[in-house]
């Protein structure tokens, strides 16, 4: 996943019209700190209604997302609709993550998403992956996104500080996110 991580760091540099190694200095991905959890959808489950993880954004760069059956995660589109993601098997669905965001200051967005349980028919596993920046690097929207016509529009946080807020070394709290990112608009 670290050649992949590198890959998809040059290519987004690029993309914006930077120097390739833009994202890897901006965030030290070579000191980055990656969070990976497993989560198990038993069949027919219920327990927390029809949501495994209700509406959120995640923290770190790029996520990457793996499970062994298609099916559960939904996308929130621009346009207010939840679109059913569906992920091929042995496939790698990446989403971008709040400090991609924030560092271009809201021209790439981290992207809103659940997951739902409500029609499990069969037990589904997943496995997600948060690769995010070094944990004290401090994370603001950079110089070549802020300007007299696009104002900065985001806190300047630690990765670390950012992960804690998403209750990632405590009680998660996944309704937090990108939202508590944004500065107040004027």
């Amino acid at each position: 996943m670290r050649i992949v991580l590198d890959g998809l760091a040059k290519a987004i540099s690029k993309t914006l019209g930077l120097e390739e190694n833009y994202i890897e200095k901006a965030f030290n991905l070579k000191s980055g700190f990656d969070v990976m959890s497993m989560n198990l959808y038993p069949a027919n489950s219920r327990t927390k209604g029809p949501f495994g993880f209700p509406q959120h954004t995640d923290p770190g760069f790029v996520i990457a997302l793996t499970q062994d059956v298609d099916g559960g995660l939904q996308i929130l589109s621009h346009q207010g609709k939840w679109i059913n993601c569906h992920i091929p098997h042995h496939a790698i669905l990446i989403q971008l993550g709040d400090q991609l965001e924030v560092l271009t200051n809201g021209k790439y967005k981290s992207h809103i998403h659940r997951v739902t349980v409500d029609n499990n028919k069969i037990e589904r596993i997943s496995v997600v992956t948060l690769h995010g920046p070094s944990l004290h690097k401090v994370i603001s929207p950079g110089k070549e996104f802020v300007d007299d016509e696009h104002p900065k529009k985001y806190h300047e946080i630690t990765y670390k500080e950012s992960l804690e807020g998403n209750g990632l070394f405590g009680p998660i709290d996944l309704h937090s996110s990108i939202a508590q990112l944004r500065l107040p608009k004027v």
